[in-house]
């Protein structure tokens, strides 16, 4: 727990810290989710950790406790049509930016999983492998993954054929054969699937 918190009492001084990452770079369909979060400084959150390193039943636990302990959440979200129109990247800065913007509270610094955010006033810290070392980004991770999944799963039982609800939109064998078989979805992503038509 406490390595989780090295970060945050560096900088807690500064006042409210805010957690960032993204989910959803890698896969051939779906959005790319990303969630800010503030925690109040003295939380008990117990296995906030890296979102990979959880189970999905971890992270569903840990996805109520976060949104009931933190003083503030933000989600943002860019679909597939603008992900093929900006870019990966162009398109994950813009879903942080929404999820700052949602915040009911204004961050005095932002912690950051790795990337600095072009076209944000509010210093940032990038931070690499931030979902593993500091637990504002963990409980971003969390939120962020199990909002994406849970659309995934949304998206499963409108389109049944691709297996949403398995892989998530990720690049698997099955997926890439239903992609050759059924073609591309409306959220498939038209860039990173043109080389399996």
């Amino acid at each position: 727990m406490e390595q989780m918190m090295q970060y945050e009492h560096k900088y807690e001084h500064l006042g409210y810290l805010c957690g960032i990452d993204e989910v959803g770079r890698g896969p051939l369909a779906g959005p790319v989710v990303a969630c800010a979060v503030i925690l109040p400084a003295n939380h008990q959150i117990l296995y906030l950790n890296d979102s990979k390193k959880l189970t999905a039943h971890k992270r569903e636990e840990l996805y109520d406790v976060i949104l009931r302990e933190a003083v503030a959440v933000g989600i943002g979200m860019v679909g597939p049509a603008k992900i093929d129109e900006i870019n990966i990247l162009q398109a994950t800065y813009e879903a942080m930016r929404q999820a700052i913007s949602k915040l009911k509270v204004a961050p005095q610094l932002l912690l950051n999983d790795a990337v600095t955010i072009p076209g944000v006033e509010i210093p940032q810290v990038p931070i690499i492998k931030g979902d593993a070392k500091s637990a504002s980004i963990a409980a971003a991770s969390i939120l962020a993954k199990v909002t994406r999944d849970r659309l995934m799963l949304q998206y499963d039982k409108i389109m049944p054929e691709y297996g949403f609800a398995s892989h998530k939109g990720y690049g698997s064998k099955s997926h890439i054969e239903a992609i050759r078989q059924y073609g591309p979805s409306p959220i498939h992503r038209a860039t990173f699937i043109k080389n399996f038509l």
